[in-house]
């Protein structure tokens, strides 16, 4: 039943992704477009996808040692994946471009440093500390996200080096709107990465406009993507892998453990989380995702657990269970790291965070903050 002022939340039928994810779609059956997407699979000619993918990159291939595409990399399951494929499988000479993780860890260094020891090239870009102290601070406060000036480095530094290199080709991995489930703004979105979905779906503005007293338009660099000119004079374009060889995290994370001992959680699962093999890299990530509980309704678990239920690497009841343990999990190994990054005390955060609950979702009782339309409890029927 509806409770008086609030929204109703609707949980897919097939997954968990409640409709208060942003720009998800339900169809008249209750499943989300993310479902939809990876059921679409089965009908791809992968074959036939990666022939044109051969095609398409043969006339940039080097002969001569020369970069021929750069990929962003964390170091993580999936931009890993990418990287040796293209280097051991596809014949391509990549450039991997890493931006620097917020506060780096011991798992995301030692799993960069497996990939350069094979042989490949790196540029790692650590932005000026004080200015990004300062925008993960403000973003913080008024998103309720430490990550937009990192998310907006991720999208900007590849397309730098690939300008400043004269590489024509980048290949990012997945179009998220498309894998998970949001809003898709032309035929050719989940192929070719375009600036303005990048602006509008990640990082919100242009960060040209975040000058205040703290950031000079020089801080902002990092942040910023090449002209357009510049852009098109060498003729820069940014695709997504997952568009031309089937997609699955889980199968990305297997791949590379074939490949090299790539280390996972060392606690054999990430807080918030049943998994500990994805987003390994950043102390800051649990906090992210926990933000996302706070304002979306659902965690870091819902998030895992559907993109495996969507490749039928566990059961909707299995992920449900997850979900039910670890979804609203606090951060609590890292928290004191981020707070001292954020130069937050514990009071002004708990106000932050409060500030960013959803109404429509979240009801106060008896001093305790509740889901007004919690997950479905175990064994429910869909």
């Amino acid at each position: 039943m509806k409770e008086k002022g609030a929204r109703a939340v609707r949980y897919c039928a097939e997954c968990l992704t409640p409709d208060s994810r942003p720009r998800i779609i339900f169809n008249q059956q209750g499943i989300c477009n993310a479902c939809l997407n990876a059921k679409s699979k089965k009908d791809i000619d992968w074959d036939e996808r990666k022939a044109e993918f051969l095609s398409m990159v043969e006339p940039y291939r080097s002969t001569d040692g020369r970069w021929d595409c750069v990929v962003p990399w964390s170091g993580g399951k999936d931009s890993t994946s990418i990287a040796y494929r293209l280097k051991f499988e596809l014949g391509m000479n990549p450039l991997l471009v890493t931006f620097s993780p917020m506060l780096p860890n011991e798992v995301g260094n030692d799993n960069r440093e497996l990939m350069i020891q094979l042989g490949f090239d790196h540029i790692f870009v650590r932005p000026n500390q004080k200015a990004h102290r300062a925008l993960a601070k403000r973003f913080f406060i008024e998103r309720g996200n430490p990550k937009v000036a990192w998310d907006a480095g991720v999208n900007a530094a590849p397309l730098q080096v690939a300008v400043n290199y004269n590489i024509p080709l980048v290949f990012y991995a997945e179009h998220g709107e498309s894998e998970y489930g949001g809003k898709v703004m032309h035929k050719d979105s989940n192929k070719i990465r375009d600036f303005a979905e990048v602006i509008e779906h990640q990082i919100g503005d242009d960060p040209a406009n975040w000058v205040d007293d703290d950031v000079t338009e020089a801080d902002l660099n990092p942040y910023l993507y090449p002209p357009m000119d510049a852009v098109e004079r060498v003729g820069v374009t940014a695709f997504y892998f997952a568009y031309f060889f089937r997609w699955s995290m889980f199968d990305n994370y297997e791949y590379v453990k074939s490949k090299m001992p790539f280390k996972t959680h060392p606690k054999g699962r990430t807080s918030g989380t049943f998994t500990n093999f994805d987003s390994l890299d950043d102390k800051i990530d649990p906090l992210y995702y926990y933000m996302q509980f706070i304002k979306f309704g659902f965690g870091r678990t819902v998030r895992d657990g559907s993109r495996l239920i969507q490749n039928k690497h566990i059961t909707r009841e299995q992920g449900l269970e997850y979900a039910h343990n670890y979804d609203a999990e606090f951060p609590q190994d890292n928290i004191g790291e981020a707070l001292d990054y954020l130069q937050l005390s514990r009071e002004q955060f708990d106000m932050i965070v409060d500030q960013h609950r959803n109404q429509e979702l979240w009801i106060q009782e008896e001093g305790e903050w509740r889901l007004r339309y919690p997950l479905p409890p175990l064994g429910a029927k869909v």
